[in-house]
């Protein structure tokens, strides 16, 4: 059954991609708590990226409990980004966001992250753990130091004055996200789709977050060759990748 999320005025626009690789343990909750706590909820695209547990399995099952829940299994496991271009790709969602399946990030706090593009003022709009300090676990110095690192390069970049582009909410016009050519693996996207933003030189936003990270033991999956990786993607994709290269069909301009 659709319940409408509290705050919600309005038809669903909202397609949550949400990739998971091995999140037993976490899956159900995190599926569940998007459908109870986001508004304008359209749909959950879920991508099952070859998991080795019973997280395809899980998928399936809530599927079959609500129709608003549809589950692609990759063939293997191929990465956050190949998983995340599966999902874009079958979005239907006039806005999509990136919803991680391990309960980092809190779908109550969509509402916020999607308003302004709901209004017409943005059309790409991060979530920032860092703009205001919210409800933040306290972990890895060197994690915040890595994370903060890759901004300042991303930013001097692409000009753009960005806290947080590793962050895992990032919201989209659909037209805009389905339209992008993402060609990085692992967890290129995050800086792919920061250098390609740029280029577009359309309306971007940030809103401040709560973080509740996870620690190496409960299951967390970036580590130091992701973000060596980062920092060449960075250099790649701002001065190796053209604007008519970063989009099948540039969207339309609404700025």
């Amino acid at each position: 059954m659709e319940t409408k999320a509290a705050g919600q005025n309005g038809p669903p626009c909202l397609s949550v991609v949400m990739p998971a690789y091995n999140e037993e343990p976490t899956l159900r909750r995190s599926v569940e708590a998007v459908l109870t706590r986001a508004a304008y909820l359209l749909e959950i695209v879920l991508v099952n990226d070859g998991s080795s547990d019973r997280t395809g399995a899980i998928a399936d099952q809530l599927a079959a409990e609500d129709a608003r829940v549809r589950v692609i299994h990759q063939p293997r496991n191929m990465g956050k980004t190949a998983a995340l271009k599966t999902g874009f790709a079958a979005s239907r969602g006039e806005i999509v966001i990136v919803q991680d399946a391990d309960l980092e990030y809190d779908p109550a706090e969509i509402e916020d992250i999607i308003d302004p593009i709901r209004r017409g003022v943005a059309d790409v709009v991060y979530g920032s753990r860092f703009l205001v300090r919210k409800t933040a676990r306290v972990l890895y110095f060197y994690h915040y130091l890595a994370n903060k690192s890759l901004t300042f390069l991303s930013n001097v970049c692409t000009n753009l004055n960005m806290t947080d582009v590793e962050t895992c909410y990032k919201a989209f016009r659909g037209d805009i996200i389905r339209n992008m050519t993402i060609t990085s693996a692992g967890f290129g996207f995050e800086i792919e789709v920061t250098a390609k933003i740029a280029k577009l030189k359309c309306r971007i936003y940030e809103v401040p977050i709560s973080y509740y990270g996870r620690t190496f033991e409960e299951g967390k999956k970036i580590g130091f060759r992701d973000g060596v990786a980062a920092g060449l993607y960075i250099f790649r994709y701002n001065f190796f990748s053209s604007l008519a290269s970063s989009f099948v069909k540039l969207p339309e301009r609404h700025w």
